[in-house]
């Protein structure tokens, strides 16, 4: 992509209508210059290349929409909830490496709870965390975000091969179970991983939950693009563990 001065989202493509804090950001916080190039993004893959005019951005001459294919397999990181701003920082910077759902996880060790009443509100705030840091990164796929649910639920609704538990001391992670499950700082408890029974690890150190959600998300976006080699050698018996 040629380099622009920004990226936005519009519902349609055909209609290149900004929210107004959009048309602000671009004329009071980059303060873009009238011609500037900008993309406009439907993000379900949809990509236009458009110029600012000075309040709103107008389709570049001559273009014409394009479509960008979603990345596969789908990469997924489940993050049990926890306290204060760290949901939103983790959202953030998950959108950022390129995970394509998140999934917001109640876990049995979980401090924080959030009231039914509040869930519509934390869930909306988690949206546009990750449609602000989408148009930052210039992502043309918004992520899905899901939740809060709980990890009996997830296992229920998941094939057993599609998840695995982040843990302490276990082998690398795979594209071959693409949705990760982060736990509390207090860790899984032994129903847990038994409930799901395949493990990765995240490296020999102690992780925040946070931290460990993008550490996963970063390992798992690098093996699909190609950055990070998978070792083809894996332990028959599905743990995801080297063999010796």
């Amino acid at each position: 992509m040629a380099r622009v001065a920004a990226q936005v989202f519009v519902d349609d493509l055909s209609r290149l209508q900004l929210r107004d804090s959009d048309a602000h950001h671009l004329a009071k916080v980059l303060r873009l210059r009238p011609g500037e190039a900008v993309t406009a993004s439907d993000g379900r893959g949809g990509v236009l290349g458009c110029r600012w005019d000075g309040t709103s951005v107008v389709p570049a001459p001559g273009a014409v929409a394009s479509y960008d294919e979603r990345p596969g397999p789908e990469i997924s990181v489940a993050l049990a909830l926890t306290k204060g701003d760290h949901p939103e920082w983790a959202v953030q910077k998950l959108t950022e490496t390129g995970v394509d759902r998140v999934v917001v996880l109640v876990s049995e060790r979980c401090v924080a709870r959030w009231p039914a009443a509040a869930v519509p509100r934390q869930m909306a705030r988690l949206q546009e965390v990750a449609r602000q840091a989408s148009m930052q990164s210039r992502r043309s796929w918004l992520p899905d975000l899901q939740g809060p649910v709980n990890l009996r639920d997830l296992v229920a609704a998941s094939p057993e091969a599609a998840l695995s538990l982040a843990v302490p001391g276990a082998g690398p992670v795979s594209l071959t179970c693409a949705t990760l499950l982060i736990g509390p700082e207090g860790g899984w408890t032994e129903a847990e991983l038994a409930a799901v029974p395949r493990h990765v690890g995240l490296g020999p150190h102690v992780l925040r939950a946070e931290t460990a959600a993008v550490v996963a998300g970063a390992l798992l976006a690098a093996l699909r693009s190609g950055l990070v080699l998978e070792n083809p050698v894996l332990n028959p018996g599905g743990d995801g563990r080297q063999r010796s």
